[in-house]
C-alpha cells in the first residue's frame, strides 16, 4: 500500500469515527427528548381505597398531564405490600415501570431478616425520584365505640389483654408497626387482624369486624367527618393540618412516633435519561397550586423532596424503622 492509500484510508477511519460520535450524541439527545415514548405503569402495591392509592391517583394524573403520556395505575397488592415492591424491583429498569410505595418499603426487608425468609427486595434495588407526602398514622376507632381518649382504649386493653383487635395493611405493615409501637409504649397487649391493604382494614373497621386500626389521615378522613369513625390520636410530633383537635401520642405520654411517607421510585438501572426527565416532572407537578390544593382535599397535604432531599432523608428514616422493627422481634 502506497503512502497516499495509507493517508486515505486513515482519514476515513478518522471521519466514521467522528461520524459515530456524532450519530451517539444526536441518539442519546434524541431519547433524552422523547422519553416517554409510551405510556407509564406506576405500581402500587395496595388495593384501591387506601393511602396509597389515595395519593396515587393525583399523582398519576398530574404526571400524565405533565410528561404527555398515560401514567396508568396497576394495583399489585399482598403481603403487606411485598408483592407489588418486589415486582417493581424486578422490573425492566427502562423509566416505564415507576412504584409508588409508602414506608413500608423500609419495614419489610427488615421484617424478613426477623423471620428469617428470602427478601422479597433490596433497598438498593430502587432509586428515589421524590417524597410526595409525609403524615402521621393516626388512631381510629368506630364513632360508636366506647373510648373517648386513648386513656379510655389504653385502660379496657389493660383490663382485658388482647381483647382489643386492630386491622392493618399486613404484617409488619404500615398499619401494624405503629400500634406495637403504642401497646409497648402503653405496655398493653392488642390482638393483630392483617388484611392486604388499608382500604380492606378501614372496611373491616367500619363493618364491626375489628375495634382499631392506625391509619394515614387521607384513608379515614372522609368517614371522621361523616360521623363514622372517631380518631383519638396520632404519632406524629405536631399538630394535623386536616385533623388540628386530635392529640399526639407524645404529647399524652406515649413515646410512639410513626411518619407514614409516600414516594416514587424507579428500579436503580434506570437511565438518567428517563430519572431526571421524571425527577423534573415530579418536581414541577408538587409546585403547581392547583395540585397541592388536590392533595390538601385528600387529607394528606404535600411534603414535597426532590430526588436528592427524599434519598438523603429515606436513608436515615429507613435506618430508624429498622430499629423500631427489631424491637418489636418476631409477632404474629
Amino acid at each position: 500500500m502506497n503512502k497516499l492509500s495509507i493517508k486515505k484510508t486513515a482519514g476515513a477511519a478518522a471521519w466514521l469515527k467522528a461520524f459515530c460520535a456524532t450519530a451517539a450524541l444526536a441518539l442519546s439527545g434524541h431519547a433524552l427528548a422523547q422519553y416517554p415514548e409510551r405510556p407509564i405503569t406506576m405500581i402500587v402495591p395496595f388495593p384501591p381505597g387506601g393511602v396509597a392509592d389515595t395519593v396515587a391517583r393525583p399523582v398519576a394524573d398530574a404526571l400524565s398531564r405533565e410528561l404527555g403520556q398515560s401514567v396508568v395505575i396497576e394495583n399489585k397488592a399482598g403481603a403487606g405490600g411485598a408483592i407489588g415492591i418486589g415486582y417493581a424491583a424486578n422490573a425492566k429498569p427502562d423509566g416505564y415501570t415507576i412504584l409508588l410505595s409508602l414506608s413500608s418499603i423500609s419495614i419489610l426487608p427488615e421484617a424478613d431478616k426477623i423471620l428469617e425468609r428470602k427478601p422479597a427486595f433490596r433497598l438498593d434495588q430502587f432509586k428515589p425520584i421524590g417524597r410526595i407526602t409525609a403524615d402521621p398514622t393516626v388512631l381510629v376507632v368506630r364513632a360508636d365505640a366506647p373510648w373517648k381518649t386513648v386513656k379510655d382504649f389504653v385502660e379496657d386493653a389493660r383490663k382485658h389483654p388482647q381483647d382489643i383487635t386492630y386491622g392493618s395493611s399486613g404484617i409488619y405493615g404500615t398499619m401494624h408497626v405503629p400500634m406495637e409501637m403504642l401497646a409497648q409504649a402503653a405496655d398493653v397487649k392488642l390482638s393483630h387482624i392483617p388484611y392486604t391493604g388499608a382500604g380492606p382494614a378501614v372496611a373491616a373497621l367500619l363493618g364491626g369486624h375489628v375495634q382499631a386500626l392506625a391509619t394515614g389521615p387521607a384513608s379515614a378522613l372522609q368517614q371522621i367527618k361523616a360521623g363514622k369513625l372517631r380518631a383519638l390520636a396520632h404519632w406524629g410530633d405536631k399538630p394535623l393540618e386536616s385533623m388540628p383537635d386530635v392529640p399526639s401520642l407524645s404529647s399524652l405520654g406515649y413515646d410512639a412516633k410513626f411518619i407514614q411517607w409516600s414516594g416514587i421510585f424507579v428500579p436503580a438501572a434506570t437511565p438518567p435519561e428517563a430519572v431526571e426527565r421524571l425527577s423534573g416532572a415530579v418536581q414541577k407537578i408538587a409546585a403547581s397550586p392547583d395540585f397541592q390544593k388536590t392533595m390538601l382535599a385528600t387529607g394528606s397535604p404535600l411534603e414535597f423532596q426532590d430526588s436528592a432531599g427524599f434519598d438523603a432523608y429515606w436513608k436515615t428514616d429507613s435506618q430508624s424503622i429498622a430499629k423500631a422493627v427489631q424491637k418489636m422481634g418476631k409477632v404474629d
